[in-house]
């Protein structure tokens, strides 16, 4: 007979992945390099996980949170102008790479600017065999827009395994934190690629923090 997992050993078995991956983020962290193309990124021999999100979403505060540097991730001075992805070493020896793409959905970004960023973003999100899964940042004040929902249709399409996680929780009432991720997770159970629970986050309190951190090791080793 096969042996069922109750509660006790699920909440047993979270606690120790927390453990792990809170062990792992306190080690080694190092920036490798920006790729402004896909020639640029280093050898595909580890997992990596992307972080994406819209222009001022916070993803810069939430991966300095994230890894517990206070400036290993710098936001660009102009919103919607950096075009590069950029690459973070995690674990000594390295064990995956974290991978902060450029933000999406600046009202002023040029163009030019808007195609070239979709054209990065749909070679490496389709041709990045290591790339494990990419987390969705969306503002919890503000909930999903359209052109958050044009990147979830392109991770659809790219069959990117994809988990959405909002910041800047404490910005919100807890009754209305709990309202957005709840119909945000609905319209996520829809979807092919998405992870159908929705992590909430705070840069400032910590909130999640170490729920994304395990997050992050389980979709590594997954």
């Amino acid at each position: 007979m096969s042996k069922t997992t109750g509660p006790d050993e699920e909440a047993q078995a979270h606690f120790a992945l927390v453990e792990r991956a809170r062990v792992l983020f306190s080690g080694r962290i190092e920036f490798l390099k920006s790729a402004p193309k896909l020639e640029h990124l280093p050898p595909a021999d580890v997992p990596e996980i992307a972080f994406a999100g819209r222009s001022n979403v916070g993803k810069s505060t939430l991966i300095n949170a994230l890894t517990g540097r206070k400036a290993l991730a710098r936001a660009s001075n102009t919103p919607g102008r950096t075009q590069e992805l950029n690459l973070f070493d995690v674990g000594e020896p390295l064990k995956f790479r974290l991978v902060d793409m450029p933000g999406y959905g600046f009202a002023e970004a040029p163009k030019d600017v808007v195609k070239k960023w979709r054209h990065l973003i749909n070679d490496y999100l389709r041709g990045r065999a290591v790339l494990k899964r990419a987390m969705l940042l969306v503002d919890a004040r503000h909930g999903l827009k359209p052109v958050d929902r044009d990147v979830m249709d392109m991770l659809d399409a790219a069959a990117v395994s994809y988990r959405i996680v909002l910041t800047k929780g404490d910005k919100v009432k807890p009754t209305a934190l709990a309202e957005v991720s709840a119909a945000i997770a609905a319209e996520a159970r829809k979807r092919p690629a998405a992870h159908p629970e929705v992590l909430a986050t705070s840069s400032e309190t910590s909130e999640g923090i170490a729920d994304l951190r395990a997050a992050v090791l389980s979709a590594v080793e997954d």
